[in-house]
């Protein structure tokens, strides 16, 4: 069934953000030097690694380590890369990982292939069974700005309690958060 509301909501999704992407990958393009996407190894379901597209945001060359670890994230930024992660639009592209089955609408969200902290923590509680997700439970209850483990615990609480319309509610608060851009890192 969730697969199946997946296909349902990001098929239509992808086609009626086709032009606003195309138009997006033209500014990526006429304002940095380098590829209009950038593809990250992230960790998915019962952690094996996948491609993850996303909008780049960042100069070629940045450090492959999650913002917050970086000394001055704003440094590293494109000229449209603050508007991009503050709008979210950035995460457009996974919508084709959401199609090809590497993630699902709501799950948690994919670590890098390098957050091994997270990836550890992960696994001991289970969350590794789960599709990561375009947006997810600690996704709308601090995003960004979350701990490690606390981010865990609200992963480990999804696996849970997961239901369609618990999805369904995720999908809702991810988009008043995404329009107020709350927790994002810039």
């Amino acid at each position: 069934m969730k697969r199946l509301l997946d296909l349902l909501l990001a098929v239509p999704a992808a086609l009626v953000l086709l032009l606003p992407a195309a138009l997006l990958a033209l500014l990526i393009k006429l304002t940095s030097r380098g590829p209009v996407l950038y593809w990250s190894d992230r960790v998915g379901r019962k952690n094996r690694v996948f491609r993850m597209p996303k909008f780049r945001s960042m100069h070629v060359g940045t450090p492959t380590v999650a913002t917050h670890l970086l000394a001055d994230p704003h440094a590293f930024l494109t000229p449209v890369g603050s508007f991009l992660r503050r709008s979210s639009l950035d995460e457009l592209p996974q919508l084709w990982s959401i199609i090809v089955g590497d993630m699902s609408l709501v799950g948690p969200r994919p670590a890098l292939h390098n957050q091994h902290d997270l990836i550890e923590l992960r696994t001991e509680v289970g969350v590794h069974e789960l599709l990561p997700g375009l947006t997810g439970w600690a996704q709308v209850n601090g995003r960004d700005e979350l701990p490690t483990a606390q981010k865990v615990e609200l992963d480990r609480q999804y696996l849970q309690q997961q239901s369609l319309w618990l999805d369904l509610r995720i999908v809702w608060l991810t988009f008043v958060k995404v329009l107020r851009s709350e927790g994002v890192s810039h």
